[in-house]
């Protein structure tokens, strides 16, 4: 790998960016973020980064305003520090779920918050399973998306789960759920949902064959788990064997935990994308780390390789 590489930190996931550093064999950025008394943010670089390829990682996650604001005061120090190439690297991208006009007079904050990016100073975006994919067209900078499927269908294999059948747990999941069909070479069904609210979701129908399979719900992140509990319980009145759930986010805010370890939900599969302390919260919820994969698509945006051949 060529020289100039560094990685910095926000506050947001630090030991994702420890892995994430081990991995490239480089130390993590030297930087000070603080607040002053009022709650303002203070950001100070460390070290010498001029004429550096820079990659700042930070997920927008919970407290998603104070993250944000250390991603983009973080970006505009490094920039004015005079790096060659800054990257900024969201494994989660927060916000995203406000992508459209799906009311009268609501913004489209996700293009917003793309915008802030950009004139932040980032020179380019890397970020994983966004929530609606023409969020990448959001961004007037280059964007790679990675996708958590293959570190997911890793796992499952490992199970040698037979009988699968993979689950959507709503219409728009479809083409997430067959790229896991594809791959565990199973069965496809999607749960028919009518939203009651932001909170609450009432299932309708399942389309597909699922009486006496195991099923793996496929999501991109579960945030209060309304509706993927709904779905599970859809699924085991509908006559199915085991459940598993593999969501890329794991927001889990609310009475999310809770309706988790209630449900039918044998194992929750979810990535460190987002820092969460569920240990001793519940035993269903599994964590597998996607440090790996940023980490190669780091070395690969570094050195000016493909990152779409990571998917191939």
């Amino acid at each position: 790998m060529r020289d100039g590489l560094k990685v910095f930190s926000g506050n947001s996931n630090r030991p994702l960016v420890e892995e994430i550093c081990k991995m490239l064999r480089v130390k993590p950025g030297d930087i000070a973020i603080d607040k002053f008394a009022d709650g303002e943010i203070q950001v100070k670089i460390n070290e010498n980064v001029r004429g550096e390829d820079i990659f700042v990682v930070q997920s927008t996650s919970y407290p998603a305003n104070d993250n944000l604001m250390e991603l983009l005061i973080t970006l505009d120090a490094l920039k004015r520090a005079s790096t060659a190439r800054l990257t900024a690297v969201l494994p989660y991208f927060g916000y995203a779920r406000q992508d459209r006009k799906d009311q009268g007079r609501v913004p489209i904050t996700a293009k917003l918050v793309a915008n802030l990016i950009s004139r932040a100073g980032a020179d380019r975006v890397l970020t994983m399973d966004l929530h609606a994919g023409q969020i990448q067209g959001f961004f007037d900078i280059p964007l790679d998306h990675l996708y958590a499927v293959n570190v997911f269908v890793e796992y499952f294999r490992k199970k040698e789960l037979k009988n699968l059948t993979i689950v959507s747990p709503d219409v728009g999941g479809i083409k997430m759920a067959r790229a896991y069909a594809k791959r565990l070479e199973a069965g496809l069904a999607i749960v028919d949902k009518r939203r009651i609210d932001d909170k609450n979701a009432e299932v309708m129908n399942i389309m597909g064959e699922v009486r006496g399979k195991n099923v793996i719900i496929v999501d991109d992140l579960v945030a209060t788990a309304g509706s993927i509990v709904e779905a599970s319980e859809a699924l085991n009145g509908a006559g199915v064997l085991d459940i598993y759930a593999a969501i890329t986010h794991p927001v889990l805010c609310g009475p999310a935990i809770e309706r988790i370890s209630k449900s039918p939900i044998k194992e929750m599969i979810v990535t460190n994308t987002i820092f969460s302390e569920t240990s001793g919260l519940t035993d269903k919820i599994k964590v597998v780390s996607i440090a790996p994969l940023l980490a190669e698509a780091i070395k690969r945006i570094h050195n000016e390789q493909s990152i779409s051949i990571m998917f191939d």
